[in-house]
């Protein structure tokens, strides 16, 4: 993997592609019993998606390189923490969806996982997901330490200190009155955990240092945010086709967000603050980190 791409739009289409076919491979194939298990895994996980958080992964591995090149380990490494990050993904959307939740019936343009295979199928799909991203971890060539790092890192990041919680304040929180620190650590736990878990996780894979790391660090929390202002604006703005999944939901869930709270200008300038905030934590590490700053670019110019 070279240090320099400057066509960003054909790297991270060669890296969704790239991560579709290892997702693939570790999957179980859909003939394996339990078949229908399978097969609603292998849905919620194929066919769709910006695979943002297995690009910030590579991203983040590149930046991270010593030698400006991956080693075949560290490349095999990478897979496996990219594709385990998608994986906890996928399980998040399969429950957020279900009716318990969120209960929508559209994702990535297709019917929900529950939709199609049932409730009880959907959750086993979604309970065995999560299991199958930290075998994925476990068989990465890399230093035992930096594995534990990884699986120590990946397990907090989606568990009740980071996503899982956040999604509990989200529930918690319908048709409650949130400041904005109150919606911005809600944020910071549900989305931005997992998206500076995947930073995190390509620094680790690639060997970072003690100063990449700090910029890593920086660089993730204001992307993490982004991202879900980006949600926010986009819930008001984008209509359902654009989306691929329902517009208006929180709005008509009653949901706090950061357009509620703050207003749609608001949010913008807040958006703008955290994109830039995002450039200079990478000024540190140099040219490599290029598509880091691209997929900061690429997040917010969502709103567009």
């Amino acid at each position: 993997m070279g240090r320099h791409t400057i066509d960003f739009p054909a790297w991270l289409e060669e890296r969704v592609q790239h991560i579709e076919t290892v997702l693939d491979q570790f999957l179980p194939p859909a003939t394996t019993v339990p078949s229908t298990l399978h097969e609603a895994m292998r849905y919620a996980v194929l066919g769709g998606g910006k695979r943002v958080r297995a690009a910030l992964v590579y991203a983040a591995g590149e930046a991270s390189l010593q030698s400006g090149t991956a080693a075949a380990p560290q490349e095999i490494a990478l897979d496996h923490a990219a594709a385990a990050v998608e994986l906890i993904h996928a399980y998040s959307l399969v429950h957020d969806d279900l009716p318990c939740m969120d209960d929508d019936e559209l994702r990535r343009g297709r019917p929900t996982t529950h939709v199609k295979f049932g409730v009880a199928n959907a959750m086993l799909a979604g309970d065995a997901l999560q299991p199958l991203a930290f075998e994925l971890l476990g068989l990465m060539p890399i230093a035992p330490a930096l594995i534990v790092q990884a699986t120590q890192l990946l397990a907090r990041s989606a568990g009740s200190l980071g996503m899982v919680g956040g999604q509990a304040i989200d529930c918690e929180s319908v048709g409650l009155s949130l400041t904005g620190d109150q919606l911005k650590e809600m944020h910071s736990m549900k989305t931005g955990a997992m998206l500076e878990a995947s930073v995190l996780l390509g620094g680790i894979v690639a060997g970072a240092g003690s100063a990449a790391r700090q910029g890593l660090e920086a660089y993730a929390a204001a992307i993490g945010l982004a991202f879900q202002v980006v949600d926010d604006i986009l819930d008001v703005t984008a209509d359902t086709a654009t989306l691929g999944k329902t517009a208006g939901k929180d709005a008509a869930g009653n949901k706090p967000t950061y357009v509620s709270i703050m207003g749609m200008d608001g949010s913008r300038e807040l958006l703008h603050s955290l994109h830039a905030q995002a450039h200079a934590a990478l000024l540190p590490l140099g040219p490599s980190a290029a598509h880091l700053a691209s997929i900061a670019d690429y997040i917010v110019g969502r709103d567009r």
